[in-house]
C-alpha cells in the first residue's frame, strides 16, 4: 500500500529552484529516508508533503488524500517533528504533550507517548530545563500524540551528542515497529544506512539515487577504499597506478582511493610512502558507505 505519493514537485524563490521535479512513493510501514546536504531542498520537498508549503508544480496524495486540496484531513493523520520546534518554556514535558493532544480528535494518553520516547524521568521537568537530546525526544512525542499513521521527522538527531542520536534511532526504530510509516530527512549518512528501508539523495532540489542503501553502495562500488591524510609527498598521480586502485578522491584534507585489491593496493601503497620516506597519517581501511556514494555521485562530501 502506498503512504505517499508526490509526483513532478516544484518550489520556486525568484531565480531559485529550491525543489526541480521531484518524484517519490513511500510504501506504507517502511522508514524512507530523504538525503542530501543542507539547502538541497529536503525540507522544502517535505514542507510540501505534509501540506504546511504549496507546490508551485506538481501532486502529492497522502494516505490518499490531495494534500492541496485536503490538508487539514492529512495533518489529523500524520504527526510533524520540525527542524526546529518553539516550546512553552515554564510547561513540563507532560504539561506540553497535553496541550497538543487537545489540537487532535484522537490522541493517545500522554503517559503512553512519554514513555514512547523515555522520558518518564523528566515527565514533570519544564521544557527549558532539559538537554539537547531531551528536548528532541520531546519534539517527536508532540508529532507522536495523535497516534499518526505517518510519522515526518526532519533532521531529528541534528545537534546531538553521539549518544542522544543513537537513543533516537531507538525511538524510529520502535515506530516502525509498531507498524508506523516513517519518513526521514537527514544528512548523516551513518543514519540514512543504519535506520531507512530505501532512500532517495537530493542535490540542489533534485533527485540524483534512489534505492536501498546497499543497494545503492552495491551499485556504485564494488570496491573497499583506504583512507589516509592527504600527504604532498605522494602525487596523485603516482596513487592512481598502484595495482588495483580505480579511482581516487582528494577532500577536506582526506585522500580515499577505491580498491578492488584491497592487500595488493595497501602493500604497494606502503612500499610507496617508504620509498618517498614519508608517513601515511589516519591510515584506515573499510567498505563503501552512503558516503562515497554521494562524493561519486556529486563530487564532494556531504557536510553538517
Amino acid at each position: 500500500m502506498t503512504a505517499i505519493e508526490a509526483v513532478n514537485l516544484v518550489k520556486t524563490y525568484g531565480s531559485l529552484h529550491a525543489v526541480d521535479g521531484i518524484s517519490l512513493t513511500v510504501n506504507t510501514g517502511e522508514v524512507f529516508g530523504m538525503l542530501g546536504p543542507n539547502g538541497a531542498g529536503k525540507s522544502t520537498t517535505t514542507e510540501m508533503i505534509e501540506g504546511l508549503r504549496t507546490p508551485d508544480q506538481g501532486t502529492v496524495k497522502v494516505l490518499g488524500i490531495d494534500v492541496v486540496k485536503n490538508p487539514e484531513a492529512v495533518k489529523q493523520k500524520v504527526g510533524i517533528q520540525l527542524q526546529t520546534t518553539a516550546l512553552y518554556q515554564k510547561l513540563t514535558v507532560r504539561e506540553l504533550i497535553r496541550l497538543f493532544a487537545s489540537f487532535f480528535d484522537h490522541s493517545l494518553p500522554v503517559s503512553e507517548v512519554i514513555d514512547l520516547v523515555n522520558l518518564q524521568e523528566k515527565a514533570d521537568t519544564r521544557s527549558k530545563d532539559l538537554s539537547g537530546g531531551q528536548r528532541q525526544r520531546l519534539a517527536v512525542a508532540l508529532a507522536l500524540i495523535n497516534d499518526p499513521e505517518i510519522v515526518f521527522l526532519d533532521e531529528p538527531t541534528t545537534g546531538l551528542d553521539p549518544q542522544a542520536r543513537r537513543s533516537l534511532w531507538d525511538v524510529i526504530t520502535h515506530l516502525q515497529q509498531r507498524g508506523k510509516t516513517v519518513f526521514l530527512t537527514t544528512h548523516y549518512m551513518e543514519e540514512a544506512e543504519r535506520l531507512c528501508d530505501r532512500l532517495v539523495i537530493v542535490d540542489h532540489g533534485k533527485i540524483i539515487a534512489e534505492g536501498a542503501p546497499h543497494e545503492l553502495i552495491r551499485h556504485n562500488f564494488q570496491q573497499n577504499a583506504l583512507e589516509f591524510a592527504t600527504n604532498p609527498a605522494i602525487s596523485d598521480e603516482q596513487l592512481a597506478a598502484l595495482p588495483f586502485v580505480d579511482s581516487l578522491t582528494n577532500e577536506d584534507g582526506i585522500t580515499t582511493l577505491y580498491s578492488s585489491g584491497i592487500s595488493r593496493t595497501t602493500n604497494a601503497l606502503m612500499a610507496l610512502a617508504e620509498e618517498r620516506n614519508t608517513e601515511l597519517k589516519g591510515f584506515a581501511i573499510r567498505t563503501a558507505t552512503l558516503e562515497d556514494v554521494f562524493l561519486k555521485l556529486t563530487g564532494r562530501r556531504i557536510r553538517d
